[in-house]
């Protein structure tokens, strides 16, 4: 009876799951299906960005949309890609008249948040206006706002503007507690990754290299909003430093918004900008709509071809997942690239804080190889930063934003004694067998013998020499010239550019427009982007499962999540590091 039940049950569960897994390829297949067609845009529309969701450099596509089931939606975030190409769209569009803000708080990197803003600002040449509104403005929004014709606060609403800031966790007391004893090796005063494991607080390097950054950034922000408002530098300085901007009116007061005003007021000013009569409806147009229009600006029929190879993440070995830089598939990327005869040059665009040493090296090689055949040049986004910087030295050119945080050349590792813990907390002792004296080096059950540390250490040395030569070379300095900038110190793209570790500021278009000029082509070009995309059954079989476990552990810890990543990602620490300092967040 029991074994009868139990192939009923079995039963209904295979029939729901198979119902399920039709359902969603029938609804996939229908909304690619629809998905294909160009997107009609009504007569004086308004562009509605929100961006509220995730960016990331090039947008995940799916063909589910929206759609949610409790917990888990299909939505991956917005594609820095697709949100230019959408402004660049809308400037030529007759259909769409302005752009319309909609924004509270904005998911983005500072570089990429250069890039939109950039576009809006071209956006504005063709006449057609930019409306802001926001009720609960954070630093990043307004920095896009600042660009706007017209710019909207609630008068209940509140604008931040009190500067920029990053924190690091200390992890020292809670390892004490847990009797967990970390063996710390590194190269370069700056390389602060090692700091949150043995202190308590930041050393004087790293408050110092991070002052220093931060400010950079900080300035740089605040002479293009005060560019963009009429206003001088010292004057929002002021305002941000004695946090003057505590209301709305405030906020008007000093010119940072040019309306105390509501939701429908701004609606209304747009009405009256397109000529709809106030008791109408406006046209707005959200950009998850609009970004399916199909872009022409780089479609063309020629055969030459710029390969633009995306590389966002942490740099790991194998084949890494698609949140990650793995050393095969992006190696694979690059020698795709330098053997496609059409492709004429190659665009390398670095979003990462770093990651394997030996993975970076991978990948250097391989653009080694490639650029003896055809240039390619480095673009660097939010970061590119150690192993970030490691892929971008050996290019022929490395384009950064201002405010692209980059360098962190260093070196470090971490190999943690658990036994202490396991024996006083746990109650769990380790005995062991072997064939020589270190036959199980490396472990982490008992404590690094001073040889042992000795060892590691000097490799680390040795990985950092290699490290600072090749940056050397592909800079043309001498190594010590390069040393003097290295240590591990992160410079934010004004600091680098200044140390020569990067070219030219600017964002993606200004490295493809470089690499173009390289080659020659002036005219017809078409772009390849790099590695492949996965296909829609390949993300749905073989990416759902992780997909919907990763939802359902961001709804139950909530703010936690956070942290679980920070768990996932030191998890995923294999071999030698060459990372950024920290777990950096600016706010």
């Amino acid at each position: 009876m029991l074994n009868f039940l139990r192939y009923v049950l079995a039963t209904i569960v295979g029939l729901f799951v198979f119902f399920f897994l039709g359902l969603l390829i029938m609804v996939g297949i229908v909304a690619a299906t629809a998905s294909k067609g160009d997107i009609t845009v009504a007569e004086n529309s308004v562009l509605e960005l929100k961006l509220d969701k995730s960016i990331s450099e090039r947008e995940k596509e799916s063909p589910f949309g929206d759609l949610s089931f409790g917990f888990y939606s299909f939505d991956s975030g917005d594609g820095l890609d697709k949100i230019k190409a959408s402004i660049r769209r809308a400037k030529t569009d007759d259909n769409v008249k302005g752009i319309f803000l909609n924004m509270r708080f904005v998911d983005a990197g500072m570089g990429k948040l250069e890039e939109i803003r950039n576009e809006l600002i071209d956006f504005k040449k063709s006449g057609k206006f930019i409306v802001s509104y926001g009720d609960m403005t954070n630093e990043k929004a307004y920095y896009l706002s600042s660009v706007a014709d017209k710019i909207y606060l609630n008068p209940m609403g509140a604008l931040e503007f009190n500067g920029i800031s990053s924190e690091i966790l200390f992890f020292k007391g809670t390892l004490e507690k847990l009797d967990i004893e970390p063996a710390i090796f590194k190269v370069g005063e700056f390389k602060s990754a090692v700091e949150p494991f043995f202190l308590d607080k930041m050393s004087e390097a790293n408050r110092e290299q991070m002052n220093s950054f931060l400010n950079s950034m900080n300035d740089y922000q605040l002479r293009k909003i005060a560019e963009a408002r009429g206003k001088t530098y010292d004057e929002l300085k002021n305002v941000s430093d004695e946090l003057l901007v505590r209301d709305a009116e405030d906020a008007k007061k000093y010119g940072l918004v040019t309306d105390v005003g509501y939701y429908d007021e701004a609606i209304d000013y747009m009405k009256k900008k397109v000529g709809v009569e106030k008791d109408k409806k406006l046209q707005l147009v959200s950009l998850g709509k609009y970004k399916k229009a199909k872009d022409n600006d780089q479609e063309g029929s020629s055969k030459n071809r710029i390969a633009v190879i995306y590389a966002e993440g942490d740099i790991v070995d194998g084949e890494g997942d698609d949140d990650e830089i793995g050393s095969m598939r992006y190696a694979e990327a690059i020698r795709n690239a330098r053997q496609d005869k059409n492709v004429k040059a190659v665009v390398l665009r670095i979003n990462s804080p770093g990651g394997s040493a030996l993975a970076s090296d991978v990948m250097w090689r391989e653009i080694q190889e490639t650029r003896k055949v055809k240039p390619v040049i480095a673009s660097m986004s939010d970061v590119a930063a150690s192993g970030g910087y490691y892929m971008a030295m050996g290019c022929d050119t490395i384009v950064a934003h201002p405010n692209t945080i980059t360098g962190s050349i260093g070196v470090f590792g971490i190999v943690p004694n658990f036994e202490g813990f396991m024996k006083n907390k746990l109650g769990i002792t380790v005995d062991r067998v072997g064939t020589g004296k270190h036959s199980d080096m490396p472990t982490v059950t008992r404590a690094m013998t001073p040889f042992e540390k000795e060892i590691v250490q000097r490799e680390i040395n040795k990985i950092y020499e290699v490290f600072t030569q090749k940056a050397a070379d592909g800079r043309g300095m001498t190594q010590d010239e390069l040393k003097k900038h290295a240590s591990g110190r992160v410079w934010s793209g004004i600091e680098a550019k200044e140390r020569n570790l990067v070219d030219v500021h600017g964002g993606l278009e200004k490295a493809i427009e470089i690499a173009a000029a390289r080659v020659g082509i002036t005219g017809d070009y078409r772009l390849k982007e790099l590695p492949r995309r996965k296909t829609f059954f390949e993300e749905m079989f073989g990416e759902a499962g992780s997909q919907v476990k990763e939802s359902a552990v961001k709804a139950e810890l909530g703010q936690l999540y956070p942290f679980y990543q920070m768990y996932k990602k030191v998890e995923n620490m294999q071999g030698i590091q060459a990372r950024l300092p920290y777990e950096l967040t600016i706010q």
